[in-house]
């Protein structure tokens, strides 16, 4: 999917979060959303991902030269935010057959693979209200990135991860960087690759 804004803004009440956004996203590649604390990184991705409307300009969606309704848009996209919140009653492998009620998995991945790639497997049966907070960070990663999806949002990836973990994230974002359109949220440059293209905030 490629992602075209043209003079895009958002303000709430009189204040301008962000405005003037001109941009094309192209489909496989990865951008980095960057600015500090306050500076409108979620709320541009949540306005990209169509949660959250425009106050001014226009948002067309593509793939392979069709225009995608906006309406449809939700269908072929993958999230993940440290505010997102997971069912806690369930186990890990329950909250993982329940997402793939909704997705598909990575092509070639049934669901017990990707429990497998989230490296919990001690934890299949633990329930997620017993997880600790990078626990629950690193299955909300692992849910939008091994999903089938055109375009992936990842908010501040790595809150909550300790080291091992941040490690993880890299090698698991490694495998689908250049596979489908990647947004990143942050303003920790160690969360994104080298050499991508950054829209400061």
């Amino acid at each position: 999917m490629t992602i075209s804004v043209s003079n895009l803004g958002k303000r709430f009440n009189r204040e301008w979060i962000f405005k003037g956004l001109t941009q094309e996203f192209k489909s496989g590649c990865t951008y980095a959303i960057t600015g500090p604390n306050g500076s409108g990184k979620s709320t541009l991705m949540q306005v990209l991902w169509g949660q959250v409307p425009a106050s001014e300009g226009t948002i067309t969606y593509q793939i392979d030269e069709s225009i995608v309704p906006e309406d449809e848009v939700y269908s072929h996209v993958s999230i993940a935010t440290p505010y997102m919140e997971l069912v806690e009653e369930l186990t890990l492998k329950e909250s993982i057959d329940f997402h793939f009620k909704f997705k598909q998995p990575l092509a070639g991945l049934s669901a017990h693979q990707v429990l497998d790639r989230l490296h919990l497997e001690e934890s299949a049966n633990k329930p997620i209200r017993q997880f600790s907070s990078g626990m629950k960070q690193r299955l909300k990663l692992g849910l939008a990135m091994f999903s089938q999806s055109e375009v992936l949002f990842l908010d501040e990836p790595t809150t909550n991860l300790d080291s091992h973990s941040v490690e993880w994230y890299m090698n698991s974002l490694a495998e689908i960087n250049g596979k489908k359109l990647i947004y990143i949220a942050t303003n920790q440059p160690a969360d994104y690759p080298v050499g991508t293209p950054t829209i400061n905030l």
